[in-house]
């Protein structure tokens, strides 16, 4: 059954978070620590050594159901943005994204948004799945990344 055309396809959640953004955006841009903070309970690992740097770069990542993913890093500035799209291994994005944003704040914190948008996704079996992934789980991703990153910036 496809999607309504009036079905909101977009999914946001932001807060305040006391750490820098410079210690947020390493825990994100690190594929290797996002399993650590994911609030969809999704990510099961991902190889050390592939932290991004630029837009067009590539991050294997493993789901908890054991399937590999290839994110295509489609967005990127260092320390404020970053979003990929994921695919399956040597195919062409699935059609959602998901994107990153943080804005520095007076006295160290950021103000961190999360954003999942499936415009673009058209295989009506990952339908379902999208549409689970609520601002909810977003703010759960936000919240354990920033459980983590304030312990980080606190302890030095």
């Amino acid at each position: 059954m496809s999607a309504p055309d009036d079905e909101t396809k977009v999914t946001s959640a932001e807060r305040e978070v006391d750490a820098t953004a410079a210690t947020i955006f390493e825990l994100i841009a690190d594929p290797a620590q996002q399993p650590r903070w994911d609030g969809n309970d999704n990510l099961a690992e991902a190889a050390t050594g592939q932290r991004v740097r630029s837009s067009g770069d590539l991050f294997v990542m493993t789901n908890t159901s054991g399937n590999v993913r290839e994110n295509q890093v489609v967005d990127f500035e260092e320390g404020r943005r970053i979003a990929w799209r994921p695919a399956e291994p040597g195919g062409v994005p699935l059609g959602h994204e998901w994107r990153w944003e943080l804005e520095p704040l007076e006295g160290g914190a950021t103000r961190v948004r999360h954003t999942y948008d499936w415009t673009n996704l058209s295989d009506e079996h990952r339908f379902e799945r999208a549409r689970s992934t609520t601002s909810d789980k977003l703010m759960a991703s936000i919240d354990r990344l920033a459980e983590l990153a304030e312990s980080i910036d606190h302890a030095s």
